[in-house]
């Protein structure tokens, strides 16, 4: 295949035309809960575990309750 865009001919073009764009976009916005932190964040905050961590110690300092 020398163009990779291309559509491959196993896949039907009636196939293609029939989906609607952005179908789940919504929904899929609903269930997630995914932030994206800065660069220079993330050498002090490099998994969910420490973020998750951080999070809970500025929440109990500043008496926010998580309930």
């Amino acid at each position: 295949m020398k163009n990779k865009d291309a559509l491959r001919t196993e896949y039907p073009a009636e196939l293609i035309q029939s989906g609607e764009r952005g179908k789940y976009a919504r929904r899929y916005r609903e269930g997630t809960n995914i932030v994206l932190i800065d660069a220079d964040l993330h050498k002090l905050f490099p998994d969910s575990e420490s973020v998750n961590h951080a999070l809970r110690n500025y929440a109990e300092e500043h008496y926010m309750p998580l309930n």
